[in-house]
C-alpha cells in the first residue's frame, strides 16, 4: 500500500493566510457560479481604491480580507435559492450578478428567464407569481441568511467587527434601496460599499472589459454605488497595468504581493485548523441533507487513523482533508444535490467533477498539495471504478482510504433527498459487501471496532 510523503513543514514553505484565504476563495466563487478568481479579482480593485482614498495599512489589511471572504456566506442560500427558482442556484447566482435591481425591466426580464424553466407551464406560472407577490420580503431573506452567515464566517476566522461588518452588508445600496436593512448612504460600512462596487467592475469587466465595467459603474454612480468611490474607479481607466493585472494568470500572485507587509501573518496549526473547519461549514451549509457532514466525517477520520496507527501530527494533517473533501460540491447545483429522483447521466457527470475540483483547490495551496491528492481521491475505489480518475488499489493511500469509509459510512447513515437514514447495523452490513472492491478490508474492520466502541 502506498503512502504520500510527509507534508512540508513551516520552516519549509512559511504559509501566509493570504495565501490560503486567497486559494480557498476560488471555492467560493465555485458557489456563486463565477469565473475563478473572481473573489481575487475583487480583491485587487477594491484594494486599489482603498489606496486612492488613502487609507492606513491597518484598515486596508481589514479591507483585503473583506474582500476576498465577501461571498463567504453564499452557499447558505443555494437550497432555498434554487427551490424557489425551480432552476440551477449558480446560474441563477451568477446572471444576478449582472442585474440593476433598480430598473425594473431588467428584474422582470430576469425573472421570467430564470424561474421553472426545466418544469411544466403550470409550475413555472406558480413559481413566478410567487415571486412576483412575495418578491421584496423573499429577497430580504435570501440576503440576510447569506449576509449573517459571511459575517460568522468571518469572526470564527479571527476577523474582526469591520469585516464582518463589510461582509454583512454587501447587497446594501447608496439609495437605501439594497437589502437586507435598507441602509443608505454613509450608514453603509465603508468597506462594503468598496466591495459591492469591486463586485460590479469584475462581473462587467470578465463580459465586455473595461469599458462595459466603467459604463456600469457610472450608470450606477449615486443609485447603488457611493459616488466618491465611483469617481476613485474611473480614474483607472488610463492605468492599461490596472486592467491587464485582472486578465492575469498571475493574478493570485499579484494579490498575494499586495497583502499589507505591517500585517501580513503566517499560519499555525491552530489557525489552519479554523480556517479548514470555518470552510467545511461553507460547504456543508449548501444542502440541508450535507449540514454537519463534513465534521461528522473528519471526527470519524481521526478516530479510525488513530486506531490503525497513524501519530497524532498525521491524524491533524489528514483531519484538515477530511474536513474539507467536499469542497468542490460548492460547483454542484443543488437542482442535483437535493434531487428527490435519479440522477441523469449529465447530472452524474457534474457530481463526478465535485472531488477534482477540491484537488485543484487545495493543490493551489502549496503545502496542501498532497492533502489535494488524498482529498481529491475519496470517491476513488480499490478497483479502478472509482471517480473522478478511476486510479488503481496500489494508488490509493491508507489516508484516502480512511477518508473514503468514513465519508461512505455519513453519508449511508445520513438522510439523503431520495431515503431516509439507513440503520448503523444495516449501513455496516452494506458496506462489508463492499470490501476487497470499493472498501479497504483493514480500515473496515477498524470501523467496526470503532463504531462498538464510540456506541454508534
Amino acid at each position: 500500500m502506498s503512502h504520500v510523503p510527509q507534508p512540508l513543514s513551516y520552516n519549509e514553505h512559511q504559509l501566509s493566510l493570504s495565501e490560503v484565504i486567497g486559494a480557498l476563495s476560488y471555492a467560493l466563487d465555485l458557489t456563486e457560479g463565477q469565473p475563478p478568481g473572481h473573489c481575487i479579482r475583487c480583491c485587487w480593485i477594491g484594494f486599489h481604491i482603498g489606496q486612492k482614498l488613502g487609507l492606513d495599512s491597518t484598515t486596508l489589511w481589514d479591507l483585503y480580507y473583506t474582500l476576498l471572504l465577501k461571498d463567504a456566506g453564499c452557499s447558505s442560500n443555494a437550497a432555498r435559492l434554487c427551490d424557489l427558482y425551480g432552476n440551477d442556484d449558480r446560474s441563477t447566482k451568477r446572471d444576478f450578478k449582472s442585474v440593476d435591481t433598480d430598473n425594473i425591466a431588467q428584474l422582470v426580464q430576469f425573472v421570467l428567464a430564470h424561474t421553472g424553466v426545466r418544469g411544466p407551464l403550470a409550475e413555472r406560472f406558480k413559481r413566478v407569481f410567487n415571486l412576483a407577490r412575495q418578491g421584496e420580503r423573499l429577497a430580504i431573506e435570501l440576503i440576510q441568511t447569506r449576509c449573517e452567515r459571511g459575517a460568522k464566517i468571518a469572526k470564527q476566522l479571527g476577523f474582526g467587527e469591520r469585516v464582518a461588518e463589510g461582509i454583512f452588508s454587501l447587497d446594501e445600496h447608496w439609495n437605501s434601496h439594497g437589502k437586507p436593512l435598507g441602509l443608505r448612504g454613509t450608514q453603509i460600512p465603508l468597506f462594503s460599499r468598496i466591495a459591492l462596487l469591486a463586485q460590479v467592475i469584475d462581473v462587467f469587466h470578465h463580459v465586455g472589459g473595461s469599458s462595459a465595467a466603467l459604463r456600469e459603474i457610472r450608470a450606477r454612480s449615486g443609485s447603488w454605488f457611493d459616488p466618491e468611490l465611483v469617481d476613485i474607479a474611473l480614474e483607472f481607466e488610463r492605468h492599461a497595468g490596472f486592467w491587464a493585472a485582472l486578465r492575469s494568470d498571475d493574478i493570485g500572485s499579484l494579490v498575494q504581493d499586495i497583502e499589507p507587509e505591517a500585517r501580513a501573518l503566517t499560519v499555525d496549526d491552530e489557525l489552519l485548523d479554523n480556517i479548514a473547519e470555518a470552510f467545511s461549514q461553507v460547504v456543508d451549509a449548501k444542502s440541508p441533507y450535507t449540514a454537519g457532514h463534513s465534521e461528522r466525517v473528519a471526527l470519524y477520520t481521526d478516530v479510525l487513523a488513530s486506531k490503525l496507527g497513524i501519530d497524532a501530527s498525521r491524524r491533524r494533517w489528514l483531519k484538515r482533508g477530511a474536513l474539507l473533501h467536499d469542497l468542490g460540491k460548492l460547483g454542484v447545483s443543488n437542482s442535483i444535490l437535493d434531487k428527490e429522483g435519479s440522477l441523469t447521466d449529465d447530472e452524474w457527470r457534474e457530481v463526478r467533477l465535485h472531488p477534482a475540483y477540491t484537488e485543484e483547490i487545495l493543490t493551489r495551496i502549496l503545502p496542501f498539495k498532497d492533502l489535494a491528492i488524498v482529498a481529491g481521491a475519496h470517491h476513488e475505489r480499490l478497483d479502478g471504478k472509482g471517480y473522478p480518475k478511476g486510479m488503481m488499489a496500489t494508488e490509493l493511500t491508507l489516508e484516502t482510504r480512511i477518508i473514503t469509509i468514513c465519508d461512505i459510512f455519513d453519508a449511508i447513515t445520513a438522510d439523503r433527498p431520495y431515503r431516509g437514514p439507513i440503520p448503523v447495523p444495516q449501513a455496516l452490513e452494506i458496506m462489508g459487501r463492499m470490501t476487497g472492491t470499493a472498501l479497504d478490508t483493514d480500515c473496515y474492520r477498524a470501523l467496526l471496532e470503532c463504531v462498538h466502541e464510540m456506541g454508534l
